[in-house]
């Protein structure tokens, strides 16, 4: 019988994909957000149609049954800081928690990272429709609804006047984008991870409806809209596959055989 030992062999899961390079990522998502951002801008010039739009869609909810948008408003009134708060989180963890989540992928499950940009991808591109087929109105600005614009009362704020707002479209309230990058962060890190806890990243998604909601920038049908665009686009994009068994895969992490005796047994 030989003794001696065959060196190990290192093996890649097949089909796991590399890190993509860097640069080129940078240039797709930057180039993803500015997209969004001048498409939104294309958009505007709808002023009449997206006050009617949004009688409408108030209308509907109402139809509908569904909670009246003041009750989660009046909720954050109890105190200035809770609303404060809320304009806070409304204005700056949008844009920063979602590129966390990608350059956290990017880092450490580079087949996830490529899922998740694409899907937010497909949302953010069949986004942009909707603001020249479906002006909305904020609930912010329609009188009659009882809500207050918290942001411009109780700071901080995003946005000036319409008319002299050269940034943003600010009649484009369908879908929120706020809410539906908010919803694939959770999904994409509760399918990216192995934690017990990990069901707790959907508390992101959650309080970001409670805030775009209670701050009057969206309607509950902007949340709906926007989920259905992802499920839409989650169902379009296949997720990265997993091999049962070997946690090292799913981490995109190599797999790496154990020496094995040659000729043994014979």
């Amino acid at each position: 019988m030989n003794a001696r030992t065959e060196p190990a062999e290192a093996e890649t899961a097949p089909g796991d994909p590399a890190r993509p390079p860097l640069i080129r990522e940078f240039l797709l998502v930057a180039g993803l957000f500015l997209v969004y951002k001048l498409g939104r801008r294309l958009a505007v010039g709808h002023t009449s149609e997206a006050f009617g739009n949004a009688g409408r869609v108030w209308h509907l909810e109402r139809t509908a049954h569904l909670p009246h948008e003041n009750a989660v408003q009046s909720a954050l009134l109890h105190g200035d800081t809770l609303v404060h708060l809320a304009n806070t989180y409304y204005a700056a963890v949008h844009f920063p928690a979602t590129l966390a989540f990608l350059v956290w992928l990017y880092l450490r499950r580079p087949a996830h990272y490529v899922w998740a940009r694409r899907v937010l991808a497909v949302v953010t591109t069949a986004a942009l429709v909707l603001p020249f087929t479906f002006p909305l109105a904020p609930p912010r600005m329609v009188t009659g609804t009882g809500l207050v614009d918290t942001a411009r009362v109780y700071g901080p704020s995003v946005y000036g006047p319409p008319a002299g707002d050269h940034l943003s479209n600010q009649f484009a309230a369908m879908p929120s984008l706020h809410f539906g990058w908010a919803l694939m962060v959770a999904i994409g890190l509760i399918a990216a991870t192995r934690s017990r806890w990990r069901p707790l990243w959907l508390l992101h998604p959650l309080i970001t409806l409670l805030v775009i909601v209670g701050t009057a920038n969206h309607y509950w049908l902007d949340a709906i809209v926007a989920t259905a665009m992802l499920g839409l686009a989650l169902a379009l994009v296949h997720p990265p596959r997993r091999t049962a068994g070997t946690p090292g895969r799913a981490a995109g992490l190599p797999v790496t055989r154990e020496p094995v005796l040659a000729g043994a047994g014979r």
